[in-house]
């Protein structure tokens, strides 16, 4: 049995599932407190919950994109190969968040921005706090599309900041 495997595929889901939970829950508040202030779950709003579940749907597939790169920080620090601390990891995986986080956010705005742009005279926000299950179908959906569309080109720039083990070119 590969005792280190199992760890480390323990550590993972621990990692994924505090993060994930840590971070949807303050976007979902975010979501709450800048764009439905007077709106809430409990409400009869179909509308806003639909609305809602799309951003957090689109965060959870960004986050799904950069929780490996954490884990692949924590194996090259399990190898013995690289010097990676448990300080460079806790650096490193911030800087991953940050930056899937601050996608997400671009993504969000963008389509918001994007569908506004589009539709001329609607106002999505309004339609969505007066319960227009229409309008949050049909931003939701955009939202989703372009995450989908983007979540690869951020895993690899996410990808691309692992500090990996410098390897020589032995056919020079």
């Amino acid at each position: 049995m590969q005792t280190k495997l199992i760890t480390l595929a323990f550590i993972e889901i621990a990692l994924a599932t505090i993060i994930s939970v840590l971070i949807l829950f303050i976007s979902f508040k975010i979501l709450q407190k800048i764009f439905l202030k007077n709106i809430s779950l409990r409400e009869d709003n179909m509308a806003f919950s639909i609305f809602a579940a799309g951003i957090i749907l689109s965060i959870g597939i960004i986050l799904g994109e950069i929780i490996p790169s954490i884990t692949n920080m924590i194996r090259l620090s399990m190898s013995g190969e690289n010097e990676i601390t448990f300080e460079k990891i806790i650096q490193y995986s911030g800087l991953y968040l940050g930056i899937g986080f601050i996608f997400a956010i671009l993504i969000n705005t963008s389509v918001f921005i994007l569908f506004s742009a589009l539709t001329k005279g609607v106002n999505e926000f309004k339609d969505i706090q007066q319960n227009n299950v229409a309008s949050a179908i049909i931003v939701t959906a955009t939202l989703l599309s372009i995450t989908l569309i983007a979540k690869d080109s951020i895993r690899l720039l996410i990808s691309a900041l692992i500090p990996y083990p410098e390897t020589t070119n032995f056919l020079l």
